[in-house]
């Protein structure tokens, strides 16, 4: 998995590409952690993203609960196979999709 990161002021972009699973979540989560301070609005861009796993939702979720406190998280350019498996997990009711 690649994550490309982009830092404009206090808004961060992350687009993960590849799979988001038990393999490749600790490295969304480390991105996560080192590149949170002073954001206040953080962006998850799922184009480049093909599948994501319950590891990969458990660091989505952590990341919602971090952004709650100090600003907004957004998730953006969902695939029809990532949204189905949102829908099935109740992470549309948690995540900001766009």
């Amino acid at each position: 998995m690649t994550i490309n990161k982009i830092l404009n002021g206090t808004e961060l972009t992350l687009a993960p590409e590849g799979r988001l699973d038990t393999t490749t979540s600790p490295e969304l989560e480390a991105v996560l952690k080192e590149s949170l301070d002073g954001v206040t609005g953080l962006t998850m861009d799922f184009a480049g993203l093909e599948y994501i796993s319950s590891a990969g939702l458990r660091v989505l979720l952590a990341a919602q609960k971090i952004m709650s406190g100090k600003g907004t998280m957004k998730v953006i350019h969902v695939n029809d196979v990532i949204m189905e498996i949102f829908e099935v997990t109740g992470f549309t009711d948690i995540l900001a999709i766009e």
